[in-house]
This record gives C-alpha cells, structure tokens and sequence, in this order.
C-alpha cells in the first residue's frame, strides 16, 4: 500500500467519521434514545474517557492527556503501518488509525468524544460508540485474524 493510498484511506475515514458525528450532534437530543433498529438506537451521549467510558473523570486536564496518549499511539501504529507488508494487516492498521484520529479530532475540540449509537440486546446494555470506535474495533479484529493467519502458516 503506497503512502498516497494510505492518507487517502484516512482521509478518507476520518470525514465519514466526522460526517456522522456532526450529523448526529445536529439531528440528536443528548440522552434521548431513538429507537432504530432491535439491537440499535441512536443517544447522543459524550465521553471524556476512553473506550466503554474507562478513565472518564469529566472534561479537563485527564482528557487531554488521554489526547496525548492517543496522538503517540497513532504515531507507532503508523511506523507499524509503514513496515507491514501483509494487505491484510495494512488494512488493519488504516482502520485503527482512521478510527483513533477521528476520535483525536473529535476530543480536540472540547476534551470529549461524541458517541450516538446505543448497540444492545433486549435489556442488556453493551455500549455506545461512533463510527471511528467501529473502524478500531474491524481494524483490532482483523489485526488479530491477521496474526492468526501469520502463526498457522509458518
């Protein structure tokens, strides 16, 4: 994969994932569910943590060391990126960092991400995420499923 490639699929992910964050925020009461589909709603909510609210203390100085945190992720997932030579695992690391800078761009603003879709089952709960958190998490799985592949064959 070419590095003009590269920025292009991150470029790429990074508008569909802000298209749809500002889509949200202008469509979207906060803490209001919209009922979509059985497993899926729409509520607006906004996390100042990381994934599944871990770390989340509220707006302020953890936030933004969160953001720091992220920044230096992404520059070693792109070294990372830049080395692999599976497609399988360039895929991978685009869709983790397209994510990861989609949630960076959105914290920038004002120390917090915005999360509007609400995945559950019946009355279980399971989380609520934005587009960038599902481009990490098909990027982390076919990272994984990547590795499997590399320690099956040799």
């Amino acid at each position: 994969m070419s590095r003009a490639s590269i920025c292009i699929y991150l470029s790429f992910l990074l508008l569909i994932d802000i298209a749809f964050k500002h889509i949200a925020l202008g469509n979207l009461t906060p803490y209001e569910n919209i009922y979509f589909l059985p497993f899926l709603n729409f509520y607006l909510t906004f996390n100042t943590g990381i994934a599944f609210s871990m770390f989340d203390f509220g707006a302020g100085l953890s936030s933004y060391l969160l953001l720091a945190v992220g920044l230096l992720i992404v520059i070693f997932l792109v070294k990372q990126l830049l080395i692999e030579t599976k497609k399988l695992s360039q895929i991978a690391f685009v869709l983790i960092i397209g994510g990861a800078l989609g949630n960076i761009v959105d914290r920038a603003g004002d120390g917090a991400v915005t999360d509007f879709l609400h995945f559950y089952i019946n009355n279980f709960s399971f989380f609520i995420f934005n587009p960038a958190d599902a481009f990490i998490t098909i990027g982390a799985l076919l990272l994984i499923g990547s590795e499997f592949r590399k320690t099956s064959n040799g």
